[in-house]
């Protein structure tokens, strides 16, 4: 009698000893696939994605930002809209925004009203900065187009610049603090030239920062279905 209950226990105990490890590989088959969907969402290429874009923004809003003081000091006649600094201000706080962003620990589906607070406020203000570049790159542009057909002479501190000298009505723009004309002509056109590389790549960044919130919201970085399968003990494939 005992050597028939032997049998019978080793055989219940197998099944439960299945059931276990069956319910292990599914733990661990619904964790790889989401561990690697985050990866997915949040790195392209080995780096990260949002990361690339913070650096990338910072580093074009600080130059446009010191660039556009440096125009200032060129001349106290100069128009806000000539000197797009306030451009580049609005790119360095919508980097730093997205900094702090970076900051916080990820949690999927917005589980945290601050995290979700944060990415709603990048995306406004990346769509802001985005439309502002675009506005400084057609100023400067619509400045540089005008120099280019300037007629200066120097009067002591003053740069007295016309569009057309045959013209007497013809516009007149003068320059105030102004030793040399060529700082007009020259010198302030080429910051011009810089302002519009820069900030074309600064709207460009704005919009690929826009892109990246609006995928990221919707998890959809990867093209395409991703089936993960492991064997059953019945021998069938499950899809994830």
């Amino acid at each position: 009698m005992g050597k028939e209950k032997k049998p019978a226990q080793q055989q219940q105990a197998e099944p439960s000893n299945k059931e276990q490890a069956a319910a292990m590989q599914k733990k661990g088959a619904q964790r790889e696939p989401k561990a690697g969907q985050e990866e997915d969402v949040h790195t392209c290429c080995g780096c990260r994605f949002p990361l690339l874009l913070a650096s990338l923004q910072l580093a074009l809003g600080a130059s446009v930002t010191v660039l556009g003081f440096l125009m200032a000091g060129i001349s106290a006649s100069l128009l806000v809209r000539d000197t797009p600094y306030w451009a580049g201000i609005i790119v360095c706080v919508v980097a730093l925004l997205s900094l702090v962003m970076l900051c916080i620990s990820y949690q999927p589906d917005e589980k945290t009203c601050i995290q979700f607070a944060i990415k709603v406020a990048y995306f406004l203000l990346s769509a802001l900065s985005l439309i502002v570049c675009v506005l400084a790159v057609a100023f400067a542009a619509y400045r540089y187009l005008q120099i280019t057909q300037f007629t200066c002479e120097s009067v002591p501190e003053i740069c007295q610049c016309k569009l057309d000298t045959v013209d007497p009505l013809s516009r007149t723009f003068l320059f105030q603090n102004v030793l040399d004309c060529a700082d007009i002509t020259s010198t302030f056109s080429l910051y011009l030239l810089i302002q519009i590389g820069l900030n074309l790549l600064a709207a460009i960044v704005g919009f690929a920062a826009c892109f990246v919130m609006w995928k990221d919201r919707y998890q959809v970085f990867y093209v395409g279905i991703r089936f993960h399968s492991f064997s059953s003990p019945g021998g069938q494939q499950q899809k994830v």
